[in-house]
């Protein structure tokens, strides 16, 4: 029997650090969430060996070294900024030298990896443009252009994907009638890729080959707020995303 494909996903975490103010008296509560179970149940009855690494478990342990990175067959990237691919605890904490990450990702799709990069406040460019992946050797591998600020497309009334591209193998037998999603991440496609989905006049899903890899923009989130319920409950969501990662990692 052939092995799993093996996925990386990194990121889709964050904590909430709140102040409650009852008249003279204050306190402070914190939680912890994570927003990866509809992309990961979808991965995995479809069959992928998945790890997943939290954003702040990403800083340390994200691989370092491309016999790492080449365990796996395609990493997604999700949610999570440069800041926290750049700067590793020993490097920001100890000034300790080691190798740059986003770098490494290049290396590795160019030599044959699959990339996904999924939408979100901290991907792309982002919230006041703080995950800054413009200008860098990820952006190099995209198949998409970044905007250079804040590219959010806040869209509270919902708008409809539209697939344009029905024959690509990504989009086969999910049909025409998506659930609307509720914001994205604007971008330019490369002049060599393909738009597959749009948002209005926006790419939702575009492609790309880059050396001997591959590579997917997915410009909205895999869950809320961004992608409601209806859309991660959608019966075309597993398909999907397993679609995505199949086309992206060549399995």
């Amino acid at each position: 029997m052939a092995p799993k494909p093996r996925i990386l996903i990194a990121g889709e975490s964050w904590t909430v650090h709140s102040i409650h103010q009852k008249g003279f008296d204050s306190f402070t509560t914190t939680e912890y969430a994570e927003g990866v179970q509809w992309l990961r149940d979808a991965l995995d009855v479809g069959g992928y060996d998945i790890a997943y690494q939290p954003s702040h478990v990403a800083a340390r342990d994200f691989p370092c070294e491309l016999d790492e990175i080449n365990q796996y067959d395609c990493v997604i990237l999700s949610d999570i900024g440069t800041n926290t691919l750049l700067l590793h605890p020993e490097t920001f904490g100890a000034s300790r030298a080691l190798p740059n990450r986003l770098e490494l990702i290049e290396e590795y799709v160019l030599n044959g990896g699959g990339l996904v990069m999924i939408g979100g406040y901290l991907t792309f460019q982002g919230i006041d443009a703080k995950a800054r992946y413009q200008g860098t050797a990820v952006e190099d591998v995209l198949p998409v252009v970044l905007e250079s600020g804040d590219d959010r497309s806040e869209q509270p009334q919902g708008v409809s994907p539209i697939v344009v591209e029905g024959n690509h193998p990504i989009v086969s037998g999910i049909g025409d009638d998506w659930p609307v999603l509720l914001g994205y991440n604007r971008v330019k496609p490369k002049t060599d890729s393909t738009v597959i989905v749009q948002v209005g006049e926006d790419p939702l899903i575009v492609t790309g080959a880059v050396g001997k890899g591959r590579s997917v923009a997915f410009t909205s989130d895999c869950g809320p707020h961004w992608a409601p319920p209806a859309f991660v409950e959608w019966s075309g969501y597993a398909k999907l995303w397993q679609q995505i990662v199949g086309w992206a990692s060549g399995k």
